[in-house]
């Protein structure tokens, strides 16, 4: 029960320490990788080339193919491109396996102690604590190799004639090949770590408790099964990111069957290159992790030289069988970028939750177009229509503020940095000013129910100045949406408080107006509050508009920095 006990507890640490030093190598790198990944996928070669760069830094293909889906999701990367990037993650996460490979081969506790004490320094020091970080998840990674190779040992199920003789029941042939295979796809996809699977491989295959072969088996189902869980992640999300999800389980799965249609002379061909013999009585665990190494790598490599040429068709394959949703299905009252869970990666997810805020606006600005067509709506029908869906648009708005703010509650959870964090303080800033625009929209909505209830007719002159307010709205809105979509270097507010400043004086202009024109009857008591709520709404709404922008760019009206 012991040795069990520290197999588990192995493996619970090996996957925490990939966590770790995955999470610190994002912190130092996250923003350059992400440029490095939009702007090296001119073709597929160079898109191979990158997704494979990128996993190598990050030690995650998780994390890229997290990246690759935003990038798809923004219009940054078109569906051809992100399936060359997700090719050459698969390339880059063989790194982990050679990495498990030289757990296995030599004593690396020598290693451990020495990382350890370096990483807590670091990190207590804080000047290079996401170094330390990185330090501290290695030094987890290579001492629970160490325990895995340990704990092996100790198993000693080769001498153990119950589990030899399990085992042995099982013939090499295709029948125990294809079981081996879908028992790897189904560990992968519960543990949802194919490193960790690969590792278990290795400690099973090293104490001469499964064949080479059947260890095979289980790294072709661990290559099918690391696709299960983005693909169930993706059931949830856009049409685009279902498409990148599926063709990278299409990869995977194309590899596997012409693997296993050439087998066993694949096998020893793979063999041949470390030098072991498949057929021998006895082999030496580095002989049996490095044979397993190089098979995840030349199969990746394959699948990639083979498939490479084929992109086009995969993309017509996977938009043959994810068609666009309808109208219906694509509501817009959802999440269309956080939604499912695709996001692992705390510093990645910043990335993702900023292009839902970018939509938040673009929603409020389909919301003002609503209230400008609900201002000039003359049947009851067509008022009454507008006048729901601008409701429904507000409700949006509170459950978009919220699935926001929850989702970046659960990203400020992890261990983030300085810049990370007040990045994530800057956008909950954001999404409740722009809840607060919904608000005012709906205010808007509801002033102009109670003119139609009322019956009042505006004059000439209210008419001028509302759509003088009406412009002026349009434009804030703009700039707003403009800063929030782009890169906050090119925007400068001085515009929006030029046309803020300019809200607050026709604001003012027209409550002296409104005052004059009672007392002279131009209109009525009512008419003029009437139309006065309106305009003092327009003008909370500008407030709000440049709260948002503040909290986008990190200054304050005078220009300053927050």
């Amino acid at each position: 029960m012991l040795i069990v006990l520290k197999l588990l507890g192995s493996i619970a640490l090996l996957i925490y320490g990939m966590k770790v030093m995955s999470e610190a190598l994002q912190k130092m790198a996250g923003p350059q990788l992400r440029h490095l990944l939009g702007a090296m996928t001119t073709n597929r070669f160079t898109g191979v080339a990158t997704g494979a760069l990128v996993t190598v830094a990050v030690q995650s293909s998780a994390a890229t193919t997290v990246m690759t889906v935003s990038f798809v999701n923004a219009a940054l990367l078109t569906l051809r491109q992100a399936i060359s990037v997700i090719m050459g993650a698969n390339i880059g996460t063989t790194m982990s396996a050679w990495i498990m490979s030289a757990g296995f081969s030599f004593n690396i506790t020598n290693v451990v102690w020495p990382a350890f004490l370096v990483g807590i320094l670091l990190i207590q020091l804080r000047k290079h604590r996401y170094v330390g970080d990185f330090l501290f998840g290695l030094s987890f990674l290579l001492f629970a190799l160490g325990m895995l190779k340990q704990t092996g040992t100790e198993l000693d199920l080769a001498g153990n004639p119950a589990v030899v003789a399990f085992f042995a029941s099982f013939k090499t042939n295709y029948g125990t090949i294809l079981l081996f295979l879908l028992i790897g796809t189904i560990l992968t996809a519960l543990v949802q770590s194919s490193a960790a699977l690969m590792a278990i491989t290795m400690v099973l295959c090293s104490t001469g408790a499964i064949t080479i072969y059947q260890g095979i088996a289980l790294v072709m189902g661990e290559n099918i099964g690391t696709t299960v869980t983005a693909n169930l992640a993706a059931l949830s999300a856009n049409t685009q990111a279902r498409r990148t999800a599926l063709a990278h389980l299409l990869f995977n799965v194309f590899g596997v069957i012409w693997v296993l249609i050439a087998f066993f002379p694949f096998v020893r061909f793979v063999c041949g290159l470390v030098g072991m013999d498949p057929t021998a009585e006895t082999q030496t665990p580095t002989q049996l992790s490095f044979t397993l190494a190089t098979f995840h790598t030349c199969f990746n490599l394959i699948n990639t030289a083979v498939l490479i040429w084929f992109i086009p068709q995969i993309e017509k394959i996977v938009c043959a069988f994810i068609k666009p949703r309808t109208a219906d299905e694509e509501d817009e009252f959802r999440l269309r970028y956080i939604r499912g869970g695709i996001m692992k990666t705390p510093e990645l997810s910043v990335f993702q939750a900023q292009k839902e805020i970018v939509t938040f606006g673009e929603r409020m600005q389909k919301m003002f177009d609503l209230v400008k067509e609900l201002y000039h709506a003359t049947e009851e029908e067509e008022f009454q229509q507008l006048f729901e869906r601008i409701e429904k648009y507000e409700d949006l708005s509170d459950r978009i503020e919220d699935g926001i703010a929850r989702y970046l509650g659960q990203v400020g959870d992890a261990h983030l940095s300085d810049d990370t964090k007040e990045k994530i303080r800057a956008m909950l800033r954001m999404i409740g000013e722009l809840e607060s625009v919904g608000d005012s929209f709906y205010n808007l909505a509801r002033i102009l129910r109670r003119r139609r209830d009322k019956n009042i007719e505006f004059t000439p002159a209210q008419i001028k100045y509302g759509t003088e307010m009406t412009r002026l709205m349009e434009d804030a809105i703009v700039h707003m949406n403009t800063a929030l979509s782009g890169r906050k270097e090119d925007f400068h507010l001085s515009e929006s408080i030029s046309i803020e400043r300019r809200i607050n004086e026709l604001r003012n202009e027209m409550r002296q107006r409104n005052v004059s024109a009672v007392d002279n009857h131009e209109y009525s008591y009512e008419a003029g509050t009437v139309f006065m709520d309106m305009i003092n709404e327009c003008e909370k709404t500008g407030d709000y508009i440049i709260n948002v922008l503040e909290a986008r760019l990190g200054v304050d009206h005078n220009l300053q920095p927050i």
